[in-house]
């Protein structure tokens, strides 16, 4: 059985090949996956720590099994990384364990691709101005993921709740050759960036959709909760709006309180990734449009990005029944 580390995930996963796989992977269709399992537990700073089981399986080919958690606190109580998590994959065939995976390193490139993806298919190809919100483990690969995707960008911006936190990003960014601009200013920002990314925790919506200029593309990373939301009504009533996958809508709070309050309804989801690689959908139809994807992750994603690396780990070429 493999045992594949942070450091050798981290040189087999970059951007701009994860983009392409997952391009082919969602020219097909996808693996059967059961709903995750969510484990939430408070605790007395307020955030719950939260332990996530997703599951997906492809006949004959491959099935994995996807253990995460996420402890808010552990920076602060002990200097250690909030997401946990680890990846098997199993042979279909035989039942067998191929291979154990670091799963953090993988939850940052599965996920920071997943949006660039999105991005590659909503936002505007001349896109120059980028606006990171948050500045988690989790923005560095989302900055770079989503500079890959759009070489045109130039600007490069940074907010944080807690603006020591966007300076250390920035200086991280400038060690990889990037060159980011920690702002003080979020709604200045938001109204200046062409591709707006947001990964935070938060359960009141920080950007503000009035906001968005013309021709704005908005990427919706955390959320992943019913209790959490990143963007206000505002958002969803200007933008075209896409997931990356439709069973998103059913566990984000992005969704299920303006769908109980009739801002929106599930009809206005104009498609998911699958939908607009596949044309059953068109996404940005002007260079006018706001458009939104909310980045949900999902168990066939995690299917898709782990037998990637295991096909590379082998020197195989990345294939997959599930787009066959």
């Amino acid at each position: 059985m493999l045992m594949i580390d942070a450091n050798k995930v981290h040189e087999l996963l970059e951007p701009k090949s994860l983009i392409e796989a997952l391009r082919t992977a969602h020219k097909g269709g996808m693996p059967g996956q059961a709903d995750r399992a969510i484990y939430q537990e408070p605790n007395p700073q307020g955030q719950p720590d939260i332990f996530i089981v997703l599951t997906a399986w492809q006949r004959n080919e491959g099935i994995l099994a996807k253990l995460v958690t996420s402890f808010p606190n552990n920076k602060a109580r002990h200097d250690l990384p909030t997401v946990n998590s680890l990846y098997v994959y199993i042979n279909a065939e035989t039942g067998i364990a191929e291979a154990v995976i670091d799963g953090e390193a993988m939850i940052f490139h599965k996920t920071s691709a997943d949006s660039a993806f999105g991005s590659s298919l909503l936002s505007r190809p001349d896109a120059e101005t980028f606006l990171m919100i948050g500045a988690g483990g989790l923005a560095p690969y989302l900055v770079n993921a989503h500079l890959t995707a759009r070489p045109s960008l130039k600007n490069i911006l940074l907010w944080n709740r807690t603006p020591a936190a966007a300076v250390k990003l920035a200086e991280k960014l400038a060690a990889k050759g990037i060159t980011a601009t920690p702002v003080g200013d979020l709604d200045a920002a938001v109204a200046r960036a062409d591709i707006i990314s947001s990964a935070t925790m938060a359960s009141t919506p920080q950007l503000k959709g009035k906001l968005l200029k013309a021709g704005a593309h908005v990427d919706l990373v955390g959320s992943f909760t019913p209790e959490m939301r990143e963007a206000d009504d505002d958002v969803l009533k200007r933008a075209r709006i896409f997931v990356d996958h439709r069973q998103t809508t059913k566990r984000s709070g992005e969704f299920l309180g303006p769908f109980e309050r009739g801002v929106i309804s599930p009809a206005d989801v104009q498609g998911d990734l699958f939908d607009l690689t596949q044309g059953k959908v068109k996404g940005r139809q002007s260079a006018s449009d706001i458009t939104m994807m909310k980045n949900g992750g999902g168990a066939h994603l995690d299917y898709y990005v782990a037998k990637y690396v295991v096909d590379r780990y082998l020197g195989r070429p990345f294939a997959t029944s599930c787009a066959s």
